[in-house]
């Protein structure tokens, strides 16, 4: 599945002000990460928010948005926000700072483990 390069743009000029952003393919589409962690993303033509599991009913109880079902099961902590949705800078800025909000109040994310006999050296 592909994304909108369009709309990809309207997310940078938001999160592309964000200390440690970084944007990654995944899902067939393109996240947006905060520190490490998942912020944000497009599939298709929907805007992705992980919103986390405090604010998943609110953020359901709006318009234009669903459950993220990406593997059939709803993954509670994120929603998908169709393009009526976000058609409004101010809206988009919204979405994003709700996921961006969640990943900052997260803990600190420690250094990940490393598998026996493997070496940081040399990366």
């Amino acid at each position: 599945m592909s994304y909108d390069e369009t709309f990809a743009g309207r997310v940078r000029r938001v999160i592309g002000k964000k200390r440690g952003a970084v944007e990654k393919k995944m899902f067939g589409g393109l996240a947006f990460m905060l520190d490490g962690r998942m912020c944000c993303g497009i599939i298709g033509r929907d805007l992705m928010v992980r919103v986390g599991p405090e604010r998943y009913e609110e953020a359901l109880a709006k318009p234009h948005t669903r459950p993220m079902d990406f593997t059939g099961r709803p993954l509670t902590g994120f929603v998908y926000v169709a393009p009526a949705g976000y058609a409004s800078d101010v809206a988009l800025r919204r979405w994003i700072k709700w996921g961006a909000d969640f990943v900052s109040a997260l803990p600190v994310k420690r250094g990940r483990r490393q598998p026996p006999g493997a070496s940081r050296r040399g990366k």
